[in-house]
Order: structure tokens, then sequence, then C-alpha cells
């Protein structure tokens, strides 16, 4: 199995803090903060972390639990999806109001969960000398955890204690010759069916290994000598009856999936003109994110082709996601098995190219062609040097390139320097990052 993100699912009744509690934990104003009651109504999702481990957060609408009105009931059902989805429930009491029944109706309902639930009593801002967080352990889950959302006392200790109950980390990420394949897309586009051409062609299939209602589904096999684990988010729409939680927790999976991943293959609809917002944004996830892209176009058999059909579809594309003219793009039919062979070529040769390093004298005189042929702007009146530049890492490639001021490079010419690298290696389906550093002296 990939390793998952951990997520922490933040439930309570309205107006005890979630929202606060939430913008505290990632660092910055997410959600809308609001007095009164139910300002929440669907929920926000972000990645934070914390003494070195990254996790998801997910602040819920407050719930009010027994009450029959449309609104509650939407609300109600949402949250409960969440501590479906969660790893870890912190339960947010209101430290000042003491125990309410709704905090009773809701504990009850906690209580029959098999998540680890933590009792996080908010707005104890007297810490440590307010002890009314004492008054919760009569819920019957434990020793509550005081926090001040407002003035973030507490977080700490209660993030160290959250800690405590993520699932351990597999070591797979060491296996070489393991690629971890994410199919993503929005639904109906074919997803499941591309995965079940895959394993009813191969003959070499390992397992079909299905998670949990939390977990996608893996599928493992082994092509030209390396391990292939492709993780399948199809089926997402069917996690639940709401609308609203079905777009946030497609949205979610597929960035713990595409977190996870060496190489995404992002499947879309050919016979539709043009891609939807939902495929630019997964397309833009995977890239901000490191990883290897392959854009598949699935139901090509369904469009009606001219000599040109293929390369104005591309074109189209490229022109409205700039950064698509390095993936590679493929024409499939999942429905009667067209080039599925080749697009596992293709992830192959992505994982190559996201693992390749360039050798420091490559690089250097690469950087030396591209100075002489334009050179930096001044900066502050001052000449800027670029004095020599090396790989420091891959998955993906990452160079360092030393100026005298690093400051004094604009944007157009970093993208001058970037594409003068996509120039000389390719890098083909994988994104290159460039990070400009200070040399030893400033002359």
């Amino acid at each position: 199995m990939m390793d998952r993100i951990p997520v922490v699912a933040v439930v309570g009744r309205p107006n005890v803090g979630k929202s606060t509690f939430f913008n505290r934990i990632i660092g910055r104003r997410v959600a809308i903060v609001d007095d009164q009651p139910g300002v929440t109504r669907d929920r926000n999702f972000a990645r934070a972390d914390w003494a070195g481990r990254d996790f998801y957060i997910v602040d819920t609408g407050g719930v009010i639990e027994g009450s029959e009105e449309g609104m509650d009931v939407a609300i109600r059902d949402q949250a409960m999806h969440a501590v479906q989805e969660a790893d870890v429930i912190l339960f947010l009491v209101d430290g000042k109001a003491g125990v309410q029944p709704l905090d009773e109706r809701l504990a009850e309902v906690l209580r029959k969960t098999a998540k680890p639930v933590v009792v996080v009593a908010n707005k104890v801002d007297n810490l440590p000398h307010d002890q009314s967080h004492l008054d919760f352990w009569s819920l019957g889950m434990g020793e509550p955890i005081p926090v001040s959302a407002l003035s973030g006392k507490g977080s700490g200790d209660l993030l160290d204690r959250v800690l405590d109950h993520f699932p351990e980390g597999s070591d797979s990420h060491s296996d070489e010759d393991v690629i971890r394949v994410a199919i993503v897309g929005k639904p109906n586009v074919g997803k499941s069916s591309f995965i079940n051409r895959l394993t009813g062609e191969e003959r070499s299939v390992v397992s079909d290994v299905a998670g949990t209602t939390r977990d996608p589904i893996d599928t493992t096999f082994r092509y030209h000598g390396k391990t292939l684990v492709f993780v399948d988010t199809a089926g997402l729409r069917r996690q639940s009856k709401v609308k609203d939680s079905l777009e946030y927790y497609s949205a979610l999976r597929t960035d713990r999936v595409v977190h996870t991943a060496d190489v995404c293959v992002l499947l879309v609809d050919a016979s539709e003109e043009a891609l939807h917002a939902q495929d630019v944004r997964i397309a833009q996830t995977a890239w901000d994110a490191g990883r290897g892209l392959v854009l598949l176009a699935n139901k090509w058999d369904l469009v009606e082709k001219e000599t040109m059909t293929a390369p104005d579809w591309q074109k189209k594309v490229r022109e409205r996601i700039p950064f698509l003219q390095w993936v590679p793009m493929i024409f499939t039919s999942a429905l009667t098995g067209q080039r599925v062979r080749k697009c596992l070529d293709l992830i192959l040769e992505v994982a190559e190219e996201r693992g390749r390093r360039v050798e420091t004298h490559e690089v250097n005189e690469v950087l030396e062609k591209l100075v002489r042929r334009t050179q930096p702007p001044h900066y502050r009146g001052r000449r800027v040097k670029l004095k020599y530049a090396t790989q420091v890492s891959v998955r993906p490639p990452t160079f360092t390139i030393f100026a005298n001021f690093p400051k004094g490079l604009p944007d157009h010419y970093i993208r001058y320097l970037h594409n003068g690298f996509r120039d000389a290696w390719s890098f083909m389906g994988t994104p290159i990052r460039l990070r400009i550093r200070s040399g030893k002296d400033d002359d």
C-alpha cells in the first residue's frame, strides 16, 4: 500500500471555534470566522505539519445532533463523512460554556467510531491557571486538552498528542524498482476501465488489493522489470449521497494520492473539446507537487477524426496550460485497449526522467552557454554574475545556481534559464526546480 498522509478531522457543535482553530493550525486565514453559528457549512481542508510530520486537517460545519432541519442534517452528514475519512478526530468543545447537551449527544456518536478521539477544550485563554477543561472528563472520552485557538496557547501540546495517534509510515519508498502511479481525473472519464484493461491484458498481475472505504484501490504488477503500483481513485462518487461532500472528498483523496505518487496519469475525456477546471486543478496539483505527469486522452474511439485532429487537440490544451508542453500526451481507448501499452512505456520513461541526474560539468557548460547568449540584467547598477550550478537532488530534478546577487535575477531571466535547461535535457513529463543561492562573495 502507498504511504498515506494522515487526516485529522475537527468536529463539534456550532460556534465552539472550529474554524479559528483550523486557521491557527495551518497558520493562515482560510476558513471564514464569525460569531454566528453555522457559518462553516461545508468543509475546508489544508495540509499542515508538526514536528516533521505532514497531515491534512479538515474543518467541518457545526453538528446539531438530533435536529431534522434540512441544513442541519446536511451539515451533520458531511461532518460524519469527515469522521469516516479521518485517522484522528479532534472533538472541539467550548471551555467557557462548559459541557452542553449537544456535546453529550455528539460524544455518544463519536464513541461508536473505531477512531482515536481527542477532546479539545477551546477558549481556555488563561492557561495554566484556568482549569475549566477538567469538566469535560464527564464526556467519558479521556483527558481533555485545553487550548486557546485565538492565542495559540496549548496547541503544541495538543499536536504532540495527535502525532501519537498517527499510523506508522512504511519504508516502501526505498525500493527503487517500485513506481507508484496515481490514476487521477474527474469522474466518468474511464479510470476504472483503464485499470481493468491493464489488469485484463497483462499476465504478470501480482495482486488486486482493495482498500477500505477511506483508501483507493491498489493494483500491482511487473512491467519491464519494474513494479508498478497503480492507485485508482475511481468510484469516489459512490462514497456519499451528498453532492457537496462528493466533490470535497474527491479533492481531498486526489490530493493525498497525488502527493504519494511518483507519476500521475491524468485521464481526460478526449470527446470533449476542452479540459475542465477540475482537470486543470489536478494537473497543477501534480506539477506543483513535483510529480511526473502523463496526460491520457481517453475515449479516443468516440472522436470523429480528421488529419490533424490529435495535433489540434494537443495545441488547444497546451495553449491553455503552458507547462503541459513538457508533458507527454497519448490518445487511448480503455474500452478497446488502443495504445494502453504505450501508456505503460511512457510511465517508465517519465519515472526515469524524474530520477535523472546530470553531471555538474555538463550543467555548468549549459549555464555558460545561456549566459553568453543573454547576460543577466544589472542589479542596482552592478553586474549580476552566475558563478556555477549543480544538480542537488532528483524526484523532481532540482538545480542550485550560485550568484553574487541572487535577488537580482528577475523572474523572466529565471524562466529563461529554466527553458534553457529544458532544451538541454528535456526532463519529459517532470517538473524541474531552480534555486538561486548566494556565492561566497558579492564582487
